[in-house]
């Protein structure tokens, strides 16, 4: 069997609390290769010391994808197969043999498990795909954020493992500040691509810019290629939350109608809608809502699951509307779930102390 040339890649910036961590989790590779785009603390020195090849670079004007072929283009053409990866991230160890044993020679990309967020504990509350392992040939990084690799080859093909998982222990502290402009820019550039759209009105929506979000998210839904449901459902999500926002609840509850009969297979939708009628004091539909959403079991393994689907958040939701509907045993039972996610939760605590009291 043929052994494959592996090495990492990455982009940094003032991430030197990072580097030991990542560099001891990439120790099966045959190099890393890291871009640094203008530390002003010991990064530099802490990966070289590592053995990482380090060069330097500011990318000015500032986008993702630029960096990211730049960081490409530090690796030799006979290496096989690269692994993108981030300084804030950590692959799990015996990735490499793994990869060696089904990577087959007209492999072009690998699609494996990547938890974005974990919990206090290491278990994952938001997991996912990502595709960042690749050929040395055929591609580029393209978009000025939220960048993609786009495969430049005749016929890409990909597999799929789940034995592969790479965690992301983010800094919070980080700015997210060019965000913003760098979406603005994209759809800019191309303003029928539905994926960038979609970020683009998502990013109104943290900024608390309702109506752009809005305005932007009927776009995304307008365009020929926005087909894909779990993606509209999320942009019907969003607006209706800035319609919450905005405190016009009829159109928020009809978005997320709009949002259950795009993607009824969801969970997140049903949960969006038992939210909203707890804010509106509407506990029977909060239950009804809450025990539709039960009915769903999994979530496709995809960016765009909410955490609050798939955690306590149901529960309590039960708990209290049974109890105020005056079901004490129905309240006591869903509680009692709730906790069984948070323990050590004084409200949920205290809740369960008042349901079985009166």
């Amino acid at each position: 069997m043929k052994k494959y040339k592996i090495c990492a890649y990455a982009i940094s910036k003032n991430e030197e609390k990072f580097v030991d961590r990542f560099m001891d989790s990439l120790k099966e590779v045959d190099e890393v290769y890291v871009l640094d785009t203008g530390s002003t603390d010991n990064t530099v020195k802490k990966l070289k010391k590592r053995g990482a090849i380090v060069k330097q670079k500011i990318i000015d004007p500032w986008r993702f994808d630029v960096a990211r072929n730049e960081s490409l283009k530090m690796i030799p053409e006979d290496y096989d197969i690269c692994i993108c990866i981030d300084l804030d991230e950590v692959i799990e160890p015996g990735f490499v043999e793994k990869i060696q044993n089904i990577w087959t020679n007209d492999t072009t990309r690998l699609r494996y498990n990547y938890n974005w967020r974990l919990d206090k504990d290491n278990n994952p509350l938001v997991n996912f795909y990502i595709e960042k392992i690749h050929s040395r040939k055929n591609y580029e990084w393209i978009y000025p954020v939220h960048e993609v690799l786009n495969y430049l080859g005749k016929q890409e093909k990909f597999i799929t493992t789940d034995d592969i998982t790479v965690n992301h222990y983010p800094d919070d502290n980080k700015s997210r500040s060019s965000y913003l402009p760098l979406l603005e820019l994209s759809v800019k550039e191309n303003p029928t691509n539905d994926r960038n759209m979609h970020y683009l009105g998502r990013e109104y929506m943290y900024y608390g810019r309702w109506n752009e979000c809005i305005d932007t998210l009927i776009k995304h839904l307008k365009l020929e290629s926005a087909k894909w449901r779990d993606e509209r459902c999320a942009s019907m999500r969003f607006i209706a939350r800035s319609y919450q926002n905005l405190e016009r609840y009829d159109e928020a509850k009809m978005w997320l109608i709009k949002a259950i009969n795009e993607a009824p297979y969801l969970r997140d939708p049903y949960m969006e809608m038992a939210l909203l009628e707890y804010r509106l004091n509407n506990y029977d539909n909060v239950i009804d809502y809450c025990n539709k959403a039960l009915q769903i079991k999994k979530h496709p393994k995809t960016y765009i699951n909410e955490v609050f689907s798939f955690d306590n958040t149901v529960y309590d939701l039960l708990s209290i509307s049974y109890y105020l509907k005056g079901n004490k045993q129905k309240a006591i039972e869903n509680v009692n779930k709730a906790l069984e996610y948070k323990p050590d939760d004084e409200r949920l605590l205290n809740n369960k102390q008042i349901f079985e009291k009166d």
